[in-house]
C-alpha cells in the first residue's frame, strides 16, 4: 500500500471511530444527567408527627430536608396503606390498579388485591431508561411472588410482603400468613423466628439493607431508584429503649395541651393558614384531666414510644443523607418524604385470632416492653392528626393528609412551599418526567391504563403548576371529592355528603351543604361520573359478598 494510501485510510479510520464515539459519548452524558431518585414512605404517619409540620419529635434530618427543600401542605394519600402504595407506584386511583380495598381478593379486578397488568410501576418504568431499581421495606399490594416488587421491576428487594410486622424478632405474636419477608425474590422462611444480632430493629435493617442497595447501585454505575418503605410507625408501638427513654414525661401534660402546641406551631411555620380552626376534641378520647394518675402514665408511655419509632426513623434517614455524602450523590439524588395515610386510631386487639395462651403473653404487656402488641388508639392519633379530624380509612383531611418534602441541594430552592393540592398519584409523573420515560400506552404486550397523576416537575422547580381540575377517593364505602376549594365528603355507612370549602375551613367544621346545595349537587354529579369508570363499587354490595 502506496503513503498516499496509508494517510487516506488512516483518516478515514480516525474518522469512523470518532463518529461511533460520539453517540456513545453522548449517551453516558445522558445517563449521567438523570437524576437519582429515593422515595421515603413512611406508615400511619400523622399530618403533624414531625419538626418541620408541627411536632416537639425530634427530627433533625427531616427538618434539614423542609428547610433545604420544598413542602407541600396540601399534599393527599389515599386513606390507607394498600391503596395508597397502588396509587404511589402506579399513577393510578387505587381501583384502576386492582387495589380498590386491601390484599385480598374481593372478585372483581378492580378488588383483586394486587397490581394488574393495566398498570406500570415506577421501577418498571424507569428501567426503561437504565436505572438501578430497588425497595426495601413495606409491600402489601400483592402476596404472591408473582405480585412482589421482584416481578413489578424491581433488581433488589428487601420486602415485607404483608401488612403488619414486629419491630424485634423472634417474636411471640404470630402474623398473618402473608406478613413475611423477601430478599430479592426469595422467601425467607427463617426470618421471623431465627436469632437476631444484639441492637435488631427492623427500622434499622430497612435501611441496612437500603444503603447496601445504594453501594450495589454505585458498583454498576446506573442512575439509581430507591423506593423505602418504612413500617414505622405502624402498630404495634415498639421501640428501642434508649430512644423511649427521650420522651418518657414529655406527654404528661395530655392531648389537649399538645395539639395546641403543635397548633400554633403549624401556624408559626406557615404550613396552615389562621383561618383554619383547631378541630375539637375527638368525642371518643376524654379529658386528659378525667383520667387517673396511673391512667396518664400509661398514655404517657404509648405517645413515648410511638415518639420514639419516629425518632428512630429520622435517625435512619440521617444514615442514607450521610452515605449520599459520602458518595458523592447528594447533589444529584432527589429525596421525596410522605406517609400513606393518617395516623391510626386502630386497637391492636383483636384484629386476628391468636391463641389464647400468646395473646395472654402479650395483651397487656406496658408499651416499653418489646414483646408487647399494643396502639396508640384514638387519643393519641387525634393529636397526630392535628389540626385535622378524623383518622386512616376515612375521607375527612385528617385521614388523607400527608407531609411531603422534596429535597435536592442546588435545585429546589430552600424552605419553600407550595400550598396547591396535589397527590400520591403525581408522584410516578414526575420521576417519569424527570427521568426522560414518557408514559406508554402498552408494556409488555398489556393496554395500560391512561396516567392519572400530573408532573410536579414545575413545582420543584419553583415555577407555576396548573394542578388538578378535581381529584377523587373512595375506599370501603367512604367517599370524597375536592375541586379547587370546595370538596364534598361522605363516611359508610351514613353515606350522607357534606360540603366544605376548604379555603376558609381546611378543618372541616362547617358544612355548607344545606346552605350551597347547588355545589353539593355539582361535586356529586363529578363523583357519580368518576366512579363507574374507575371500577369503584358500593361497597355494601362488596362487602356483603366476602362476609
Amino acid at each position: 500500500m502506496s503513503k498516499n494510501k496509508l494517510i487516506v485510510f488512516f483518516v478515514l479510520l480516525v474518522s469512523l471511530s470518532f463518529v461511533q464515539s460520539v453517540p456513545q459519548k453522548e449517551a453516558e452524558k445522558k445517563a449521567a444527567a438523570k437524576p437519582n431518585l429515593i422515595v421515603i414512605l413512611v406508615d400511619d404517619l400523622g399530618f403533624s408527627d414531625i419538626g418541620c409540620y408541627g411536632s416537639e419529635i425530634s427530627t433533625p434530618n427531616l427538618d434539614k430536608m423542609a428547610q433545604g427543600g420544598l413542602r407541600l401542605t396540601q399534599f393527599y394519600n389515599t386513606s390507607r396503606c394498600c391503596p395508597s402504595r397502588a396509587a404511589l407506584l402506579t399513577g393510578l386511583y387505587p381501583h384502576q390498579a386492582g387495589v380498590g380495598s386491601m390484599n385480598a381478593n374481593l372478585g372483581t379486578p378492580a378488588y383483586q388485591g394486587y397490581l394488574n397488568k393495566q398498570s406500570i410501576t415506577i421501577a418498571e418504568g424507569l428501567k426503561t431508561q437504565g436505572y438501578f431499581t430497588a425497595l426495601s421495606g413495606k409491600w402489601h399490594i400483592g402476596n404472591e411472588p408473582d405480585q412482589w416488587p421482584s416481578a413489578r421491576g424491581f433488581d433488589r428487594t428487601f420486602s415485607l410482603i404483608g401488612g403488619t410486622s414486629n419491630y424485634f424478632y423472634p417474636h411471640p405474636y404470630k402474623l398473618r400468613k402473608d406478613d413475611f419477608f423477601i430478599l430479592n425474590g426469595k422467601k425467607l422462611d427463617n426470618y421471623l423466628t431465627e436469632a437476631k444480632p444484639d441492637g435488631y430493629y427492623l427500622t434499622n435493617e430497612i435501611t441496612d439493607y437500603a444503603l447496601l442497595f445504594l453501594d450495589e447501585a454505585r458498583a454498576e454505575k446506573k442512575p439509581f431508584y430507591l423506593h423505602i418503605t418504612f413500617n414505622a410507625p405502624h402498630f404495634p408501638l415498639q421501640a428501642l429503649p434508649e430512644d423511649i427513654a427521650k420522651y418518657r414525661g414529655k406527654y404528661k401534660k395530655g392531648w389537649d395541651v399538645i395539639r395546641t402546641e403543635r397548633y400554633r406551631k403549624l401556624l408559626k411555620l406557615g404550613v396552615i393558614k389562621p383561618e383554619w380552626k383547631l378541630s375539637p376534641r375527638d368525642s371518643l378520647v376524654p379529658a386528659w384531666n378525667q383520667l387517673r394518675a396511673t391512667e396518664q402514665d400509661a398514655w404517657d408511655l404509648k405517645m413515648a414510644v410511638f415518639a420514639a419509632m419516629v425518632d428512630r426513623v429520622d435517625q435512619n434517614i440521617g444514615r442514607i443523607l450521610d452515605k449520599l455524602k459520602e458518595t458523592g450523590a447528594d447533589q444529584h439524588t432527589l429525596i421525596l418524604f410522605m406517609s400513606d395515610n393518617g395516623a391510626s386510631h386502630e386497637y391492636a386487639f383483636p384484629l386476628w385470632k391468636q391463641t389464647e395462651e400468646v395473646t395472654k403473653q402479650v395483651k397487656d404487656l406496658p408499651a416499653d416492653n418489646r414483646n408487647s402488641f399494643v396502639t396508640y388508639e384514638y387519643n393519641w392519633a387525634n393529636v397526630s392528626n392535628t389540626p385535622f379530624q378524623s383518622f386512616k380509612h376515612w375521607e375527612h383531611e385528617g385521614g388523607i393528609s400527608s407531609p411531603f418534602i422534596a429535597y435536592l441541594p442546588g435545585t429546589i430552592k430552600p424552605n419553600s412551599f407550595n400550598h396547591q393540592p396535589a397527590h400520591l398519584i403525581d408522584v410516578q409523573a414526575t420521576l417519569f418526567d424527570l427521568a426522560g420515560v414518557k408514559y406508554p400506552k402498552t408494556f409488555e404486550g398489556n393496554t395500560l391504563t391512561p396516567a392519572q397523576g400530573l408532573s410536579l416537575r414545575n413545582v420543584l422547580e419553583g415555577k407555576p403548576w396548573t394542578g388538578h381540575e378535581v381529584l377523587y377517593w373512595e375506599h370501603q364505602g367512604n367517599r370524597a371529592v375536592r375541586q379547587g376549594k370546595w370538596k364534598i365528603v361522605s363516611s359508610y355507612p351514613e353515606n350522607r355528603w357534606r360540603l366544605f370549602d376548604l379555603e376558609t375551613d381546611r378543618t372541616e367544621l362547617n358544612d355548607l351543604s344545606q346552605s350551597n346545595a347547588a355545589k353539593l349537587q355539582e361535586l356529586i354529579g363529578l363523583y357519580e361520573k368518576w366512579a363507574p369508570k374507575a371500577g369503584v363499587q358500593e361497597w355494601s354490595t362488596i362487602s356483603q359478598q366476602n362476609n
